[in-house]
């Protein structure tokens, strides 16, 4: 199974309860028949745009059921994901901040894992805590997830590492509609 990651932008902010009450549940319609589990959404805080990750045998299991719900999948990709060392998946689950970055040319995840590690003090000294990250395929696109105070926190400690970002932004979680926890959710990912 990979991950596959789609990236939205709306119109109109969408609130939180949208957002649950349009999360999938597992096994639901076309998702099942595609064999796509829905893990997690980061919904920016100001409904402005959304993360969702899901499990599926490759893309195209994912695009087209989502294309038939009207989904833009422009931005939907397979990535890796890399977890900070000797977190639980609770912890992991308590993040709250989501770093984009997107690259000109492919880039090894090696390289931009050991800026931050050589870095890492400017995100502790900001009281920010790297969690995960989803790091595509192409090696081209990044996502990280980090437990902050606020975005402001890890925007600061991003610029003061000179990691290179996108977008910053602050979210809530939509977990699948019948998880147990939050917690299961994120270590079935």
């Amino acid at each position: 199974m990979s991950h596959i990651l789609v990236e939205r932008a709306f119109p109109e902010p969408r609130t939180l309860e949208d957002m649950i009450d349009k999360a999938p549940a597992p096994g639901h319609g076309c998702f099942g028949l595609y064999m796509v589990i829905f893990r997690v959404s980061f919904l920016a805080t100001d409904g402005s745009r959304a993360v969702c990750c899901f499990e599926a045998p490759d893309a195209d299991s994912v695009r087209t059921p989502l294309r038939s719900m009207g989904v833009d999948v422009s931005m939907l990709w397979s990535g890796n994901t890399h977890d900070a060392p000797a977190l639980d998946q609770a912890t992991i689950a308590s993040a709250n901040v989501l770093v984009e970055r997107s690259f000109a040319q492919p880039v090894p995840f090696e390289s931009i894992a050991a800026l931050a590690k050589a870095n890492a003090s400017c995100l502790e000294l900001h009281g920010a805590e790297f969690m995960r990250s989803y790091f595509a395929r192409d090696g081209k696109r990044m996502l990280c997830l980090y437990r902050a105070p606020d975005a402001e926190s890890v925007r600061s400690a991003q610029r003061a590492a000179q990691m290179p970002f996108d977008r910053v932004w602050a979210f809530d979680p939509v977990w699948p509609k019948n998880a147990a926890s939050r917690t299961s959710a994120v270590r079935a990912s």
